[in-house]
């Protein structure tokens, strides 16, 4: 019966990864269902995988040229989060239908141990020595309803991300255009001190230009990007379709660049005097620098709160391996 297998959508040129996953994945199913025996008892099953695996074809098709409808389906994802669980129904079927499924329950039971704690019930009922399908069935459904409830999670944060940057950096582009129209309004200069006489500006001009704002907040800038190469250096590859670390350096940069103008606005109204000392242009830009890379103080718990629902929303081999090894 393999050759009745109904191809479905095809892959393009220009499509993402999660794409090519989701559709390798809807081939396997389908030759599986083509491979089953015809019996009366598996053809509910049969024609309710065959319904799923057609959502998953519409769903990859949803890519529209209009450019409005495109993005309000890139924001929603519901064209990624819709194959995933339509998929992932379909797989569900096909346990229910395949009358070799004892050969097939060392993968499915480390695809549950991937989703499932290990105290759950229903990963303790599969990890039996002969479950029965049912058993099977619900603990295929409740890890996939995790996996796809992470995925859910990992576009709203993404989505916060996004409404974070584009705050910050409405701020920091109205923090620049006040000090550039009007100098000296939002105050980066050092005061005269007994060591340092005269004005000291980030510019190095002995007044207030329309560029110190500006100035501050691109070395800001900098430091946040310092802290930006560590992130991605400790952060492992992941293959979900939503990829979080590129909004969460862009938080990072702005935020730097906000924080460096606050920085400075409290260093000149000696709120460290005493502490801090600031003698000359090369000395202030560099604190600039230093309050930029201490957003990292802030944005690390959202390092480590991204990082675990990464882990959520694809587990990487490793996990699985660490899993059993425990058993």
């Amino acid at each position: 019966m393999v050759e009745n297998v109904t191809v479905g959508w095809q892959v393009g040129a220009d499509v993402t990864d999660w794409q090519l996953t989701v559709e390798s994945r809807a081939r396997r199913v389908r030759a599986d269902l083509a491979a089953l025996p015809p019996a009366p008892a598996t053809e509910v099953a049969r024609k309710a995988a065959e319904v799923s695996l057609e959502i998953v074809d519409a769903a990859l098709r949803s890519a529209d040229n209009k450019w409005w409808r495109s993005g309000a389906s890139w924001w929603s994802g519901w064209h990624i989060e819709r194959a995933w669980r339509a998929l992932h129904e379909a797989e569900i079927y096909l346990a229910a239908a395949d009358p070799d499924l004892p050969s097939r329950l060392p993968g499915l039971r480390a695809r549950v141990r991937m989703y499932l704690e290990e105290g759950d019930p229903r990963r303790r009922a599969i990890e039996q020595a002969d479950p029965d399908r049912a058993t099977v069935v619900d603990a295929m459904r409740a890890a996939f309803d995790a996996s796809d409830d992470a995925h859910a999670a990992a576009r709203a944060l993404r989505n916060k991300l996004i409404v974070i940057s584009l705050a910050l950096f409405v701020l920091n582009t109205a923090l620049g255009l006040v000090g550039l129209l009007k100098p000296g309004l939002v105050p980066t200069c050092m005061p005269p001190n007994p060591a340092v006489p005269q004005l000291l500006c980030p510019t190095g001009a002995r007044a207030a230009t329309g560029w110190d704002v500006w100035m501050v907040q691109l070395f800001g800038a900098l430091g946040a990007t310092i802290s930006v190469v560590l992130l991605l250096i400790r952060r492992r590859p992941d293959l979900s379709p939503y990829v979080l670390i590129g909004y969460q350096a862009l938080v990072k940069i702005l935020l730097g660049a906000a924080l460096s103008v606050v920085g400075l606005l409290a260093l000149g109204a000696g709120l460290v005097s005493g502490i801090v000392y600031v003698g000359s242009q090369a000395a202030l830009l560099l604190w600039a620098v230093l309050f930029g890379y201490a957003q990292q103080v802030g944005t690390r718990l959202l390092d480590n709160y991204a990082d675990r629902l990464m882990d959520e929303v694809r587990p990487l081999p490793d996990r699985v391996t660490v899993v059993a090894s425990k058993r």
